[in-house]
């Protein structure tokens, strides 16, 4: 596989570059970013998960930030000029994943929306995106088994837990975990997975990822080294926050296997996605 990282300043450059018109969607496309290539925007949004994925055949967003949120994904999108997603996808019910989910459903076209099979009954934020789709006449479809779907020259496959209820942390054990593939380049967004669904995924040889989200915020546990050893990226992405930082273990390991740890806390993340590589900066905004 290979790899390149553009220099920030010409990163910057792209976000204010001219665009292309898309054919699902009318998308800013930088004028430097190859025509087909995957580009991935990973918000900053504090301990919380939120990712738009776009290029000129749609888009999608996989998670959605805490409540409130939403209104930041809504700006971004309309930044780009998108008008609808393809996609939503829930990797799971906590609040710092499904909180923004309201908003953004009842703000913009949603074609289809993909969720976890653990709910929270009870919980305001799942409540409020249960209600939100009801009232938009929309059915999502709950995942159990592995599915694909096209964007582009992007392969987005869905991973979903084998089981229907974990007895330890079942909601984060319940995730959904997303890999995204255009031609040889590989990237692995794992929720919050902990070990019991990390091992169930790592059963299956995964293979070699370009870049991985790490799970649960950059939280340690056991089975994370044997997801780099499986995995060897470039990059990791984490999730996290001034206040509540990523765990010194995870970033020693990161260390250990050559990984360049990306952290939302400190910026958000661009990525561009090709088939013979990838492009990662932190983005001052």
């Amino acid at each position: 596989m290979k790899l390149s990282v553009w220099a920030i300043l010409v990163a910057c450059a792209c976000l204010l570059a001219g665009c292309r018109a898309g054919t699902n969607t009318t998308t800013a496309i930088p004028e430097q970013t190859p025509f087909g290539a995957l580009q991935v925007w990973c918000f900053q949004a504090g301990k919380a998960d939120a990712f738009l994925f776009w290029n000129e055949a749609g888009a999608v967003l996989l998670d959605t930030g805490e409540s409130g949120f939403g209104k930041t994904i809504l700006e971004k999108l309309a930044e780009l000029g998108i008008r609808r997603l393809d996609y939503l996808i829930v990797t799971h019910f906590d609040k710092d994943h499904v909180g923004g989910a309201k908003k953004i459903l009842s703000e913009i076209q949603v074609g289809t929306v993909l969720q976890s099979n653990s709910p929270k009954s009870g919980a305001e934020a799942y409540e409020k995106y249960l209600s939100t789709l009801a009232s938009k006449g929309i059915e999502p479809v709950t995942v159990r088994e592995k599915m694909e779907f096209r964007l582009g020259e992007a392969t987005f496959t869905v991973d979903p837990p084998a089981a229907e209820r974990y007895a330890e942390d079942a909601s984060n054990n319940s995730s959904l975990i997303l890999t995204v593939a255009q031609g040889d380049t590989r990237i692995l967004f794992c929720g919050d997975a902990e070990d019991l669904r990390l091992a169930e995924f790592l059963q299956d040889e995964p293979g070699r990822f370009d870049l991985v989200k790490l799970p649960h915020h950059g939280q340690y546990q056991a089975t994370l080294e044997a997801l780099l050893a499986q995995t060897l990226p470039a990059y990791a992405v984490i999730t996290s926050s001034e206040e509540e930082r990523e765990d010194e273990q995870t970033m020693a390991l990161l260390a250990k296997y050559g990984v360049k740890a990306l952290l939302t806390r400190e910026h958000p993340i661009w990525i561009t996605c090709t088939s013979d590589g990838l492009s990662a900066e932190m983005i001052s905004e």
